[in-house]
């Protein structure tokens, strides 16, 4: 798989949809909730400041990440993380490409912070994930 073979089919399938809490008492409107998840969707492989994902809502970056984490239960930090760990996962366990252009179309700065994120919030390396996919397939 090049690079950019099925980008867009594996992108439109991240869970970027993650419920958010219903009625979260200072989070976000439903509308703001919607408009902050298209947004993320679409950008979330890129580098992303904060008063880029508040001017989303028209929101101040102090309250927007408030209400944010209100609404999400997590930061948006940690979302952004889950979004590119999610993506990242598909592309190991689908694709040929390297560590290194997965981690870069991911999001992510370098190969190393890709591993460290990783191993921290999934407790695997990439590479256990690919050779794991890899072992699955061969038993199936």
């Amino acid at each position: 798989m090049r690079r950019d073979d099925h980008l867009p089919a594996v992108f439109s399938e991240i869970a970027s949809d993650r419920a958010p809490l219903p009625n979260a008492k200072g989070g976000l409107s439903v509308r703001h909730t919607h408009q902050i998840q298209q947004f993320l969707k679409e950008n979330f492989s890129r580098k992303l400041s904060l008063a880029e994902m508040a001017a989303v809502c028209d929101l101040s970056p102090y309250h927007f990440a408030r209400a944010f984490s209100k609404t999400f239960g997590v930061s948006p930090y940690q979302y952004v993380l889950v979004l590119r760990l999610d993506l990242a996962e598909k592309l190991l366990a689908g694709s040929r490409m390297s560590i290194t252009d997965i981690a870069d179309l991911s999001g992510f700065s370098s190969q190393s912070h890709f591993t460290t994120v990783m191993r921290k919030y999934r407790h695997v390396t990439p590479q256990q994930v690919r050779t794991r996919q890899r072992r699955r397939k061969s038993e199936n």
